[in-house]
């Protein structure tokens, strides 16, 4: 394999100019040699900042980084959905991976529903590939480093971090730890709800309870129920804290760090939605950081905010709620990236530097 240099790459992303496809099917097999060695529950320290679903929006991402730091002065967990709606998925993950080779311990990724072969081809990225390489290898490329990437992660053995939700399935930290992960997400199952399970707010009304209860009898005696809405199964939050990770090598999870999943975003239009259980305990956080919802499709419309969860030592939390980039520095639809031959996308503003 041929040698080529991080930090060049990274500039190069920056600067708006795709990467050359060998150079990407190398970064694509770094990274996978990288995420082979962690485990399905990655285990990190404070302090960190935590970043929810980024869907090929470039911008915000280069925002959240002017906001939050650039790696590795800031520490990083990526709770996944990098890809698809967004136009730049390319770009998004590409940059990721190259900073999480670069900074191996500084920045960590985790899989999201939508690194998927099945919901890629439909939301997107394939497209994505196609048009901006030419062929569908490089969005194999991707796709096979999607197989290895982590299930969850675990900051100081005290907050859970997935892209989903919990499972009915699972009662432990150590049987996430001994799934088989390096695969595409299954239908059903335990790695399936961890990628797809819908929290339901804790201030669940008695008419939605009931709508609830007729599509899954056991609604009223179990922590989850089928939903209405999708027929999966979703975790009622009101009941969260009888689910036991007491019986885990680490200590009870006080706090489950739920990333907010795209079919809730409408929900989620302040960049952070908190659900508490008994006595005001914290079960859940959808924390949302693309500050624009479904832009290729919107027209950067939905004037949502977005957040990023800054963990510091012992108990401090922070929600950093911010805005879009700014939009003399972002492409709308109407401006999508041509591809030249020598591989460069050619956009219509810079980044800003950062200072």
């Amino acid at each position: 394999m041929a040698p080529f240099d991080l930090d060049a790459c990274i500039q190069q992303l920056l600067r708006k100019r795709l990467l050359h496809e060998t150079v990407l099917r190398e970064i694509c097999a770094k990274t996978k040699e990288v995420l082979m060695r962690e485990s399905n529950v990655v285990h990190v320290s404070a302090p960190i900042t935590v970043v929810g679903d980024i869907h090929g929006q470039f911008y915000d991402l280069i925002e959240i980084f002017r906001i939050g730091g650039f790696a590795p002065s800031t520490n990083y967990l990526f709770l996944g959905d990098y890809v698809d709606r967004g136009l730049f998925s390319v770009e998004t993950m590409s940059l990721l991976m190259c900073l999480k080779l670069r900074y191996p311990n500084r920045v960590q990724l985790i899989r999201g529903n939508h690194e998927s072969r099945a919901v890629t081809q439909n939301y997107g990225f394939y497209t994505e590939c196609m048009r901006k390489y030419g062929s569908s290898q490089v969005w194999t490329y991707f796709t096979d480093m999607f197989d290895l990437l982590a299930l969850s992660c675990v900051i100081d053995d005290r907050i859970f971090c997935v892209h989903g939700g919990l499972s009915p399935s699972i009662h432990s930290i150590d049987q996430i730890k001994v799934m088989d992960r390096f695969r595409e997400v299954p239908h059903d199952g335990p790695m399936a709800d961890l990628l797809w399970q819908d929290p339901v707010s804790f201030e669940i009304d008695a008419a939605d309870l009931m709508a609830y209860s007729r599509s899954d009898p056991d609604a009223e005696k179990e922590d989850f129920a089928i939903s209405p809405r999708s027929g999966e199964r979703v975790l009622l939050s009101a009941r969260a804290s009888s689910i036991n990770f007491s019986k885990s090598t680490i200590c009870l999870i006080s706090c489950a760090l739920i990333n907010c999943a795209w079919r809730d975003i409408p929900q989620c239009l302040t960049g952070i939605s908190g659900q508490y259980g008994p006595h005001r305990t914290i079960v859940s956080f959808l924390l949302f950081s693309c500050a624009i919802a479904e832009t290729a499709y919107a027209g950067y419309r939905c004037g949502n905010s977005a957040s990023i969860l800054e963990v510091g030592p012992g108990q401090s939390m922070y929600f950093n709620v911010f805005g879009p980039a700014p939009e003399n520095e972002r492409d709308g639809p109407s401006q999508q990236a041509a591809q030249s031959m020598n591989g460069q996308v050619k956009f219509n503003h810079w980044l800003r530097e950062e200072s």
